[in-house]
């Protein structure tokens, strides 16, 4: 990037416009590229302890904490400088889910139940229709609610996922 920002210098210095200009745009896609590689970490992280809670049937604090964390993460990253669009739209989230799902299954073979299951046989057994709606509803989350309620908002969707009503308690 830092030779991209030398070259801009030099492309305005010269008054080559239009280089600059296109420049500017490869500089945008490189932050924009950034942007998602970064939500789609934080979608990979959801989608491991969402599979977690689903094959094991209990809620931990940590694992509430990731979930509750993950979310506010992906709403503080989706949204634009302008504070009025998004990068990925609410409609948008159903193919994300999908290619992660299947990298959230092999990380996750690794932690549910203590490894015990292969990411073979753990692609097997989770259901994922249910984390992909799962995982949307806690992702719609971020489009109705501002940075200050979402949490409280998280914390009371996870009461319904197995084990939630424990973990409250």
């Amino acid at each position: 990037m830092v030779q991209e920002l030398i070259d801009l210098r030099n492309c305005i210095e010269a008054q080559r416009y239009d280089q600059a200009l296109m420049i500017i745009d490869e500089l945008e896609g490189m932050g924009k590229q950034a942007i998602l590689r970064n939500i789609q970490s934080y979608l990979l992280r959801l989608l491991i302890h969402l599979i977690k809670n689903q094959i094991e049937q209990r809620l931990t604090n940590s694992w509430a904490a990731s979930i509750r964390g993950s979310i506010r993460e992906i709403q503080k990253l989706n949204l634009k400088d302008n504070k009025k669009s998004y990068y990925i739209q609410q409609d948008e989230w159903q193919t994300w889910l999908e290619d992660s799902l299947e990298d959230a299954i092999r990380d996750a073979s690794v932690e549910v139940m203590n490894g015990t299951y292969t990411p073979f046989k753990l692609s097997e057994i989770v259901e994922r229709d249910s984390i992909l709606m799962k995982s949307q509803s806690l992702l719609d989350l971020t489009y109705r609610y501002p940075a200050k309620e979402l949490a409280a908002q998280v914390d009371q969707t996870l009461i319904e996922l197995p084990g939630g009503t424990a973990w409250k308690n």
